[in-house]
């Protein structure tokens, strides 16, 4: 403890317009030891057992299988082999998790592992930053520690979503632009913009939230005059520019006709996605599935008893059975809040609540204890980088309307975690003061008040943690606000930050324990300790060995044809071969017409047609619920409200039409919204013949001449 403790004792602030002196060659070696030791054990916990999630979201799995079998598919982030359509997100997390998979062999350990890794990097990047703003080794090994156990980062970091490597670039770009900010380095600066155009690769838009505390710090902060600041950041802007957008170049200059369809678009055009479906339409709450169209997303509700599909006895037709209830702010964020207590409450809190409350007291007490430093200062510099970033990115997940996943935090996780390390490490080299030790009190204080806070929402699991870690944070915090200022008196006033240090991070680090410990899958993984609820497996579809085994003898372009992403990815880890993923992830993109299926069907480049009883979990079902006539239209939805229509007569199907419908003619989309190629699936319920396979009801396509 004392050597934590010694890191922080600095008597006087470093200084900010150069780089930290030199260590001895003792003291390096001690550096050294301690970030290993750090970036040792953050690897051990992040690979720990790593394959328990499997597939992890077999949405994003598919296209890492995809481009471990063809180079244009890793190209695009395709979904499948045949390069039908792209996943809703730009490539750059497909692309690491699929070149992963073409060197060692496509497994749940070459797609997890890198995203393992990512963390690794960021736990150093985001100590390196910490370490040249505080000028404190031990500083940014707390910044690292907190990062590596805040609840989100467990999750996320061990899963195969984009997000990983979003955060992973715009750490880098953090950590560029405060090595830019120590010199006024061009360089350092334009490898900020660089990351920030990788970032916006990985997830667009919501990669380049940082980008404003970034600028507005260099802006303010860098050692160099007002005109060389604003051509420095011209020159970051257009290496951003010119990072993201080759890539964007390269989608409009190839031939759409031999390139997949980028999915979520309305037109096959990349900007369509920045503007629209991941882009301002998910802020401002216009997003109405995929390609802009069709119904709002559902909300699923704690407690909700909509059904789900199973398959009948002489087909596609279902049986509604109750989906299972969960605790509100999973998935797509059911029961959530909108506005600044968002980050607070449900689930969001417990992936990233734990030390932001903390994070936003240090942004203030740091701009109060540097209100007469230099403008050149390099630790107000620093809380502008991270407490910025934590206040801009944090207020638009407050606030966007559409599509919230608690998930998204990830996002503010390396700014909530060094805007509280430069708190903690600025209030103790201020605790010869009233305020500096008020203000470290305060840190311990509202963490460990706050950790008892959220372990009372989930009172079950472990009860006395929550008590524990109250009594010991606000004993740590009446010990560091007293007057400890010689001899053996600094020694108790470091033991006491110690102690509150670990009653801080206890809390996160048990339900990150908890997350890396219990499997998640699906569209919306939550963290903590495992539940009953599916723990927001929405999008995964159930297993069906004897529709693998079918597909798998196939050797046509596409194995078969299926209504909606999610599904298709699961036939193709299953099957080992390519599925045309019909309409995308929401079921409403634009592709293929029907005239251009029936094209592909008389070139033999699809085998079967699938209609899946059971689909996949939360709003994948191929098949609805069948009533008699005069059956309410509602009862014919699967569990996230999305139409299917299954086998009906004379009454509503599942979209609330009173049309006859053959077997498993109505199809959901897959996705999130309606189904726009009801065309498709009745052309192929008139024109070929069913058969069951398993769950599913499958269409023999082969030998159609038209």
């Amino acid at each position: 403890m004392d050597i934590v403790i010694a890191s922080l004792d600095t008597s006087t602030v470093p200084p900010r317009l150069a780089a930290p002196r030199a260590p001895g060659r003792s003291k390096l070696a001690a550096e050294r030891a301690g970030l290993a030791a750090l970036l040792i054990a953050t690897a051990v916990m992040y690979l720990w057992n790593i394959t328990v999630d499997g597939m992890g979201n077999q949405f994003y799995a598919g296209a890492a299988w995809a481009g471990s079998r063809n180079w244009e598919a890793l190209l695009f982030g395709s979904l499948d082999a045949g390069n039908f359509i792209t996943v809703d997100k730009p490539p750059v997390s497909q692309w690491v998790m699929g070149l992963s998979g073409r060197i060692f062999g496509f497994s749940s350990a070459s797609m997890l592992i890198p995203q393992a890794l990512m963390a690794v990097a960021a736990v150093a990047l985001l100590y390196g930053a910490i370490r040249r703003v505080t000028g404190s080794h031990y500083t940014g090994l707390l910044a690292g520690a907190a990062l590596a156990l805040i609840p989100v980062a467990a999750l996320m970091f061990r899963f195969n979503n984009p997000d990983a490597a979003m955060v992973l670039l715009m750490t880098a770009g953090a950590y560029a632009t405060v090595r830019a900010l120590q010199r006024a380095s061009t360089l350092w600066l334009a490898l900020a913009g660089v990351a920030l155009g990788f970032a916006f690769l990985a997830k667009m838009l919501e990669g380049v939230m940082v980008l404003p505390a970034l600028g507005l710090a260099y802006l303010i902060a860098a050692p160099t005059p007002i005109r060389t600041r604003l051509l420095q950041l011209l020159a970051a802007l257009v290496a951003m520019l010119v990072s993201a957008g080759w890539y964007v170049a390269l989608t409009l200059v190839w031939p759409a006709s031999s390139r997949p369809y980028l999915a979520g678009s309305t037109d096959n055009n990349f900007m369509n996605l920045v503007l629209g479906y991941n882009g301002f339409a998910r802020i401002l709450g216009r997003n109405r599935g995929g390609g802009g169209r069709g119904a709002t997303p559902p909300v699923p509700s704690s407690g909700g008893n909509a059904a789900t599909a199973v398959p009948g006895p002489a087909g596609p037709a279902a049986t509604a059975v109750p989906a299972p209830a969960g605790r509100g702010g999973g998935g797509f964020g059911g029961n959530q809040v909108r506005g600044v207590e968002r980050l607070f409450s449900g689930e969001f809190g417990f992936e990233i609540g734990w030390l932001l409350p903390a994070a936003l007291l240090a942004l203030v007490l740091v701009l109060v204890a540097r209100r007469r430093a230099p403008r050149t200062d390099l630790v107000r510099a620093g809380a502008i980088v991270f407490g910025g970033w934590v206040v801009i990115d944090g207020l638009v997940l407050s606030y966007m309307k559409n599509l919230a996943h608690p998930y998204y935090t990830l996002s503010i996780a390396p700014a909530v975690a060094g805007m509280f390390a430069i708190g903690i490490h600025e209030m103790w080299v201020h605790r010869h003061t009233v305020f500096g030790r008020l203000g470290l009190a305060g840190l311990i204080a509202v963490t460990g008040v706050w950790s008892f806070v959220l372990l009372h929402r989930n009172s079950g699991w472990y009860p006395e943690l929550r008590w524990v870690i109250l009594v010991v944070a606000l004993f740590a915090a009446a010990l560091v606000a007293m007057p400890w200022d010689r001899g053996g008196s600094r020694r108790i006033a470091g033991a006491a930050l110690t102690l509150g240090l670990i009653g801080s991070l206890a809390g996160p680090a048990a339900y990150s324990l908890a997350t890396v410990g219990t499997a998640h899958s699906g569209g919306g993984p939550t963290v903590g300790p495992a539940r009953a609820d599916g723990r927001g497996g929405f999008g995964q579809a159930q297993s069906n060995p004897q529709l693998s085994a079918l597909l798998s003898a196939t050797t046509s372009t596409w194995a078969s044809a299926i209504n909606g992403s999610s599904a298709a990815a699961a036939l193709e880890i299953e099957s080992d071969k390519s599925v045309m993923a019909i309409g995308g992830f929401s079921g409403s993109d634009p592709t293929p017409t029907l005239a251009e299926f029936q094209a592909d069907v008389k070139a033999g480049k699809v085998t079967y047609y699938v209609v899946s009883g059971q689909g996949a979990r939360g709003g994948n079902d191929s098949a609805a619920d069948t009533r008699s006539a005069g059956d309410n239209a509602t009862t014919g939805r699967d569990r996230a409200g999305n139409g299917g229509a299954g086998n009906t007569t004379a009454g509503n199907d599942g979209n609330g039409n009173g049309a006859n419908r053959n077997a498993g003619s109505g199809n959901n989309s897959g996705g999130f919204g309606r189904n726009q190629h009801t065309d498709i699936s009745d052309w192929v319920t008139a024109t070929f013949t069913p058969q069951q396979v398993g769950a599913a009801t499958v269409y023999n396509l082969s030998g159609y001449t038209g």
